[in-house]
């Protein structure tokens, strides 16, 4: 029997390690077991990081081609898809390092292995190395087992030519041509990646919009752009079925009409969706009990149905994204420390899509905000008036507020442009602060910066912008 503990923690993804370092930190005696080589999770190894190092190399190379615009002559500018895989693994190894060094800093022991719940206060681990079993006692146990790729019954993902989130990050070749199914965060930034770097993508969305968890202005003005990039979008539009053959895939829809069209390409990329890793937890030892969907319920606290036991990320009923994991592993812990933890306010948990051109959100999109009773105005401020976009020949997309006509209140902040991803964090301290769109238009925002598009789309939702 191994050293008790306060908490034990399954799963090192964005949840578990941040969990456990603030456990560390607040003296709690933890334990984080990890089934993987490296610590890290979906995110750092499959996800967030190694898709958007990939991202940065294609927008890079997209620039590039249009250097002469700049007055830089590059002669025919090529792709190293082999050295490009090489950098995205460099910044995915630095980074599993670097949680290496924060949980021996706070003092966290680690367990290689699969874990689950084995009864009242303890943890069963099979490590990796030889297969042996151990139990850890802990006062509490945090379930952080994330979620993988899901797939259509009708989709078998077999890795070579029809790939998911996981197996397209491997792909050793820049494809001629390649049909994306589901144009949410995933599909759409795989869509990016690969149009920017050559290959002709399609991409297929069963919804009226590309993004649809968005905005629908924000969802339009992307759909635009992408269509200007060269990116067929067939949204309203039904998959069939996937057949492999000698050279690639056959692709069958139903259009919104409801003709089929068969379309073919080298590779297809199933990006329908993500699973929660609920299944072999030891939660028949609980009385916790999954939902149809397999998340499990949690309060406000993250506590489940289990005295003691805690869950966060992915494998609950909240947004499937790093930055909500992280946060709700932090007021889980700090809940087991006996602190008083703000409980998270999740309509104010960010959204960040790093398409071409990126999109950004926090808050209550307009038909939120009017099914919740608001009277709401907008305001909405193109990047094409903001001249330090222009300057980068990036005068794309725009922004839109979303506010109370009664209080002023800022309701929801959408982008759809250049760096929208790092412009929203204004927006996320604004509806923190429960701001008014007032205060936004006489905050004195630095000339020329991309920012200022913020102002004047404050200045367009009270009626008087200054530069349109």
């Amino acid at each position: 029997m191994a050293d008790n503990f306060d908490v034990v923690i399954i799963g090192s993804g964005p949840g578990g390690y941040v969990a456990a370092i603030r456990a560390g930190q607040l003296g709690l005696k933890t334990a984080i077991v990890e089934k993987d080589k490296k610590l890290g999770g979906t995110c750092l190894h499959r996800g967030c990081i190694p898709t958007k190092a990939l991202l940065w190399t294609a927008e890079l190379y997209a620039h590039i081609t249009h250097a002469a615009t700049f007055g830089i002559n590059l002669a025919n500018p090529s792709i190293d898809w082999a050295q490009a895989q090489k950098h995205k693994q460099k910044v995915v190894d630095k980074g599993a390092a670097g949680i290496d060094y924060l949980l021996k800093k706070n003092k966290v022991t680690v367990f290689k292995g699969v874990g689950k719940v084995a009864g009242k206060g303890k943890v069963e681990v099979t490590l990796s190395e030889g297969g042996k079993k151990e139990v850890l006692e802990t006062k509490n146990i945090l379930l952080a087992t994330g979620s993988v790729p899901s797939t259509l019954p009708s989709i078998t993902v077999d890795h070579k030519r029809v790939l998911n989130s996981d197996s397209i990050l491997e792909l050793g070749v820049v494809p001629k041509s390649l049909i994306v199914l589901g144009a949410g965060a995933v599909g759409t930034e795989f869509a990016s990646i690969f149009n920017q770097v050559g290959s002709q993508v399609t991409l297929i969305e069963l919804m009226p919009n590309v993004l649809p968890i968005e905005d629908v202005d924000i969802s339009k003005e992307l759909e635009k752009q992408l269509k200007r990039r060269k990116i067929e979008v067939m949204t309203g539009t039904k998959f069939q079925k996937v057949e492999t053959t000698a050279s690639g895939v056959k692709v069958t829809v139903a259009l919104p009409d409801g003709k089929e069209q068969v379309l073919e390409a080298e590779y297809f990329l199933s990006a329908v969706g993500r699973a929660p890793v609920t299944k072999d937890l030891g939660l028949e030892k609980t009385n916790i009990k999954p939902t149809p969907k397999g998340t499990l319920e949690i309060d406000a606290m993250m506590k489940t149905s289990e005295p003691n036991v805690y869950a966060i990320g992915d494998i609950t009923p909240y947004p499937m994204l790093a930055h909500c994991a992280s946060a709700q592993g932090m007021v889980a812990v700090e809940h087991m420390a006996g602190k008083n933890p703000r409980p998270l306010n999740y309509e104010r948990i960010p959204n960040a899509t790093y398409c071409y051109p990126e999109v950004a959100s926090v808050g209550l999109t307009e038909k939120k905000a009017k099914e919740k009773g608001y009277d709401v105005k907008v305001g909405t401020f193109p990047f094409s008036a903001i001249t330090k976009a222009a300057i980068s020949n990036e005068g794309i997309g725009l922004v839109k507020i979303v506010s109370d006509k009664k209080y002023d209140e800022v309701l929801g902040v959408h982008l759809c442009g250049p760096h929208a991803t790092e412009l929203l964090a204004e927006a996320c301290v604004a509806l923190q602060l429960e701001a008014t769109t007032e205060e936004i238009a006489r905050t004195v925002h630095a000339h020329p910066t991309l920012s200022e598009v913020m102002h004047e789309a404050a200045e367009a939702t009270l009626g008087h912008p200054i530069h349109i």
